[in-house]
């Protein structure tokens, strides 16, 4: 590999939150930072503030000085890069960086996932997306068309179902139960559902929302599953289409499949058979992704190009 960085970055950057991974050229780990959402939907300029922040609170657990941006070559695997125009003004904003190499959280997850090898992955976070890499290079992607239209099983999928289950509770359609009880709550109203209040905190909340606050209602869906007829349903319907996902991008059923992303664990249980059982843990996470991808386009580069 051509390379006179002195660090090599992976960003791994979705709807909820912005993981880093710092490693040298020799692939020894550096450290790894944190920082909020830079997915291209909130914007590419707060994306790459997301980015920068996680990577200098990186640094700072390390204990190193940060080199000038020229010295760090950057992988970002980011929710949105699909879009042309983003992906242009995201690459127009570099900051600095000495080479960037750009690609869909989804191609970094399935890269991370099974270190570069054939293989299906499932992202389930904030957003949805579906991705196979077959043994002849051909890649094909499920999914990933976004919120409202899309995103199936997602955070915020599973979120705007909870939060039109307890318009219906408000309103009398359907019965009351402890998901729709917790989640006027959340929304800062109280225990009587007849209360006029609660309805306008809802309503509020709602009206106010995005995919990011949508799918902090995921958590109490999945908290509330076991008692709770209506979050069932949807956790079950999740399930689903998780499998019809899988299904589209391997037909033939004979990958390595792997689920990703923060709800990959609350979902397993209501995965459809045989998924259930075929689904593995990933190998890596979508940072390692994220350098394996700048590591494959440094090789083909010259060492300092934009790539």
């Amino acid at each position: 590999m051509k390379t006179a960085y002195e660090y090599l970055i992976g960003v791994d950057g979705g709807g909820t939150k912005t993981h880093i991974r710092v490693e040298r050229p020799d692939g020894s780990h550096v450290a790894d930072g944190n920082s909020g959402p830079s997915a291209l939907m909130h914007g590419t300029s707060k994306a790459w503030c997301a980015i920068v922040t996680a990577l200098d609170n990186a640094f700072q657990t390390a204990g190193v000085s940060r080199p000038p941006y020229q010295a760090i070559a950057a992988g970002c695997g980011l929710s949105g890069i699909n879009n042309p125009l983003w992906a242009a003004q995201f690459t127009e904003q570099n900051p600095g960086f000495g080479a960037l190499a750009i690609g869909t959280d989804a191609f970094t997850t399935l890269l991370g996932a099974h270190l570069g090898q054939a293989g299906v992955v499932v992202a389930i976070g904030t957003g949805s997306v579906g991705e196979v890499l077959r043994s002849d290079g051909s890649r094909s992607e499920v999914g990933g068309w976004g919120f409202m239209t899309g995103d199936e099983a997602s955070g915020g999928w599973i979120g705007l179902r909870a939060a039109n289950h307890v318009e219906r509770v408000l309103d009398g359609r359907l019965a009351a139960g402890p998901l729709a009880s917790a989640i006027v709550r959340f929304c800062g109203g109280g225990d009587s559902f007849s209360a006029s209040q609660n309805r306008e905190r809802v309503l509020a909340w709602v009206t106010s929302a995005n995919q990011s606050i949508f799918a902090q209602l995921a958590p109490l869906v999945v908290a509330h599953a076991s008692q709770d007829e209506a979050a069932l349903a949807i956790l079950r319907k999740a399930g689903q289409e998780i499998g019809q996902i899988a299904s589209a991008l391997d037909p033939s059923q004979q990958l390595p499949i792997a689920l990703c992303g923060g709800l990959a664990g609350p979902l397993q249980a209501y995965l459809p058979e045989p998924l259930k059982s075929r689904a593995i843990t990933p190998r890596a996470d979508a940072a390692i992704g994220a350098l394996l991808l700048l590591r494959q386009q440094l090789a083909a580069e010259p060492a300092g190009a934009t790539l």
